[in-house]
């Protein structure tokens, strides 16, 4: 049993391990060190600052963002849960020891349970630190504590038209895919059931049991980012589908499946088929390591008897692939190939995190992989985010697990802002083009308002004159971009058959231009590393040569010397006559 731990140094070591450098320095300067005990008189297997005896403290500085008890007064689940400008929900998971890791030497564990929302790890110098977090599921905690805790919060929220994304994050083998399907999506024992089968079911029980709900829609899509493409597993013809943004949909998948599911059952039935089709592989790690990151995105509609309005919410749930060792995993070929590309995403999404948390960052990188694009929302935007950290509890893994950890500890920090999603109505009516009160126009000035509702009921519009709204689109377009912009974008819309309201729409647009360019850039990238790599090669060959030719020169300098000293040419029987031609020298 852990005895109660003296608060200055707790104040002291959590802030060294989640707060940035100048923060924690700051820290250690403003809490004075704890007092040095007297040895103890028994020998004791706790590190001396659990040990201790409690003396009164200075009060010690909350370190904000930290969420551990005593320190931060929004650490209980219903006060987070009402602050609709909060940080992003943060636990860990660790879980049980595998039988290999029993049967081997990787018995030994890493970290010490401290409660429910702090444990100890030791660091890469072998120092003891405290971390502390939203939640900790340790090795006995069951499948339905993750799902009360972290996920019965956003399904409830996305009820109510709010968007949510839960992300399971952690090396390979750690227990993310487990948390997220369970052993099985659809044959399972209950209580082992994962997170996606949970909130299937609390969507429809939220639907069902709601009183002021009338009718509702539930649709599913599946998704999959393998080697940076976005594939339907829902539709595996759809391997290349395009990330777009707009200004009533936010960022959006385009093209993606959307299947209406009636109830749980149907819809584990196509979730099961989704799944089936996703990329996995074998390495040393785990015999069925997911080689992609899948998202599971359901959209829900509904209205209601107090409110004409109809809410749309959105919950996605994101089970990442594994960072990977390539010296533990052992892979190599495809399976090397696809490790480089998630350990790349993951790199990026590593990134977006340091930005986010930074004070006052100028650029976040969304863009430099698809999972942060799509994420973007997410992670810096109006939804609410939860993250569960999974981790391995053998020493012989710990420090993938502190990586993890201190990512968790990074993403804590971040704050989303929960809003509600425009209603279809609300967002007719934001979209109107010149949408004003006909009382605040000067007498006599046409309504624009009442211009574009006589153009759209114009029958050469109505009869699809594509070509003409493209024409149209593309005259305001070289206005403000220039002339080779204007052709990449109309080359665009003939190759894809995109085409856009130019009165609206603008962010689509943008997105657009951005996709043809960064396939455009991807494959001038490819080029120059062909280019780089046969520079190379050219520049080895050429090192090879010139070493043969220093050799067959000093070969042949010291066969002209022996030539001349001695009379006659027998020596040179010992030079092959090709060096001597090779470096020019012929005897007389």
């Amino acid at each position: 049993m852990f005895q109660k731990i003296p608060r200055a140094y707790l104040a002291r070591e959590t802030a060294t391990a989640v707060c940035p450098r100048g923060a924690a320095a700051a820290a250690r300067r403003t809490l004075a060190p704890p007092p040095t005990p007297p040895p103890p008189s028994r020998a004791s297997p706790l590190p001396f600052y659990l040990d201790a005896p409690l003396l009164p403290p200075p009060r010690p500085r909350a370190v904000p963002g930290v969420g551990f008890r005593g320190f931060d007064t929004d650490t209980h689940l219903n006060a987070r849960m009402s602050k609709p400008n909060s940080n992003v929900t943060v636990c860990v998971r660790f879980r049980p020891l595998s039988h290999k890791e029993r049967k081997g030497n990787d018995d030994k564990v890493c970290f010490k349970k401290l409660d429910s929302e702090s444990f100890v790890f030791k660091d890469e110098r072998d120092e003891d630190v405290i971390f502390s977090f939203d939640k900790v599921f340790y090795d006995d905690s069951e499948q339905s504590d993750v799902y009360n805790f972290l996920a019965m919060p956003i399904v409830t929220d996305a009820v109510n038209g709010i968007n949510g994304t839960i992300i399971t994050y952690g090396q390979t083998g750690a227990g993310k895919t487990y948390s997220m399907e369970g052993p099985s999506i659809l044959h399972c024992n209950e209580l082992k059931t994962g997170l996606v089968q949970r909130v299937v079911n609390g969507l429809f029980d939220c639907l069902r049991t709601s009183e002021n709900i009338t009718t509702w829609t539930v649709k599913l899509s599946m998704v999959e980012i393998y080697l940076e493409k976005v594939r339907d597993l829902l539709d595996l013809s759809k391997d290349n589908l395009q990330i777009k943004e707009s200004k009533s949909q936010g960022i959006f998948i385009s093209g993606a499946t959307e299947i209406s599911i009636m109830n749980g059952s149907d819809a584990l039935e196509r979730l099961s088929e989704g799944i089936a089709n996703r990329a996995v592989g074998e390495t040393q790690m785990n015999l069925a390591s997911s080689r992609s990151h899948c998202l599971y995105i359901f959209s829900v509609q509904h209205g209601s008897t107090t409110d004409e309005r109809v809410r749309i919410g959105k919950i996605i749930l994101v089970d990442l692939a594994g960072s990977e060792k390539v010296e533990k995993t052992g892979a190599e070929g495809r399976v090397l190939d696809e490790a480089k590309m998630i350990n790349k995403s993951l790199s990026a999404l590593g990134n977006v995190i340091n930005a986010l948390t930074t004070a006052k960052p100028n650029h976040v990188p969304y863009r430099d992989s698809k999972l942060t694009r799509i994420l973007q929302d997410s992670l810096g935007g109006s939804s609410r985010a939860a993250l569960l950290c999974c981790c391995s509890p053998s020493s012989s893994n710990s420090p993938e697990s502190l990586s993890t950890i201190r990512f968790g500890t990074r993403t804590k920090l971040i704050k989303t802002l929960h809003k509600l999603i425009p209603t279809e109505a609300d967002s007719a009516k934001k979209h109107t083009p010149y949408a004003r009160d006909q009382d605040d126009l000067p007498d006599g000035t046409p309504s624009k308002a009442g211009s574009s509702q006589s153009e759209a009921s114009d029958p050469s519009l109505d009869s699809g004159d594509h070509d003409g709204l493209r024409e149209r689109l593309l005259s305001k377009l070289r206005l403000s971009l220039k002339e080779e912009d204007v052709d990449l974008l109309e080359e665009l819309f003939v190759q894809e058959g995109i085409i856009f309201d130019p009165d609206s729409m603008v962010l689509d647009i943008d997105s657009a231009c951005h996709d043809a360019a960064s396939r455009q850039i991807a494959s001038l990238v490819q080029a120059v590393e062909e280019l780089t790599e046969t520079v190379q090669e050219l520049t080895d060959e050429n090192e090879t040569l010139r070493h043969q030719l220093e050799v067959a020169q000093e070969i042949a300098a010291r066969a002209q010397c022996a030539a001349t000293d001695r009379s006659g040419g027998a020596l040179f029987g010992f030079v092959p006559p090709a060096v001597l031609r090779l470096v020019g020298f012929v005897p007389d």
